[in-house]
């Protein structure tokens, strides 16, 4: 008799631009000024590489907005990366009981939901239980999310991940995505998300370039 297989486990666990969708979740103004288990500039440069590098490897991505005529409008910094996305403004506080994005994601024909969201105990919490409860692989976004407390975000990642999510973190989406330097069409783009986005990591590759193109004279 063959061993049942684990989804979570093996090759086919891993993600790749063919077999997955991003959603960005309410990162708008009065989600920030809530914010209190990570400081906003971290959350801010975490989604806007995020969604950097789904642009760069192709991930179909939706953004989404709750209310932002009362909320606000998506950070621009996010915006820019996709200025031509309307984001999808919804009333409904859990994503996933709005048939527009539901649909969206059908549409794509793709099992594996990669969700970052503001905050991490309600609009993350909320899509990715219903969306496991639909057969969805759910990977949920650690770092570029957060909570109104260290706390509410910690329980809510526990609760998301005891029905059956997968917590990742920003770097790793990238990585997993460009899995082989061997394929050089986005080396280049992945190259200046480090830079950009990777902090210690970057500047320590932007100095390791720096050495490789400068001129070594000899005295």
């Amino acid at each position: 008799m063959n061993a049942q297989r684990n989804p979570k486990a093996g090759l086919d666990a891993l993600l790749t631009p063919d077999n997955s969708v991003l959603l960005l979740i309410d990162h708008q103004p009065f989600q920030f000024a809530g914010l209190r288990s990570h400081d906003s500039q971290t959350v801010i440069n975490n989604v806007v590489g995020l969604a950097k590098a789904a642009k760069l490897f192709g991930v179909p991505t939706l953004l989404t907005t709750v209310l932002e005529e009362r909320g606000g409008y998506l950070i621009k910094q996010l915006q820019d990366v996709f200025p031509e996305q309307k984001p999808l403004n919804r009333t409904f506080i859990n994503t996933w009981e709005d048939t527009r994005a539901v649909e969206w994601v059908k549409k794509t024909g793709r099992k594996k939901l990669i969700i970052a969201a503001l905050w991490t105990e309600i609009c993350l919490a909320m899509p990715t239980l219903h969306a496991l409860g639909e057969g969805y692989e759910v990977y949920i976004v650690t770092d570029a999310s957060g909570g109104t407390s260290l706390e509410a975000h910690e329980v809510a990642i526990q609760r998301m991940v005891q029905a059956g999510a997968v917590p990742i973190t920003t770097a790793v989406l990238s990585a997993e995505l460009q899995r082989d330097w061997a394929r050089t069409d986005t080396v280049a783009g992945m190259a200046q998300l480090l830079i950009d986005h990777m902090g210690n990591v970057g500047t320590a590759f932007a100095w390791e370039q720096q050495l490789l193109n400068t001129p070594h004279t000899s005295r």
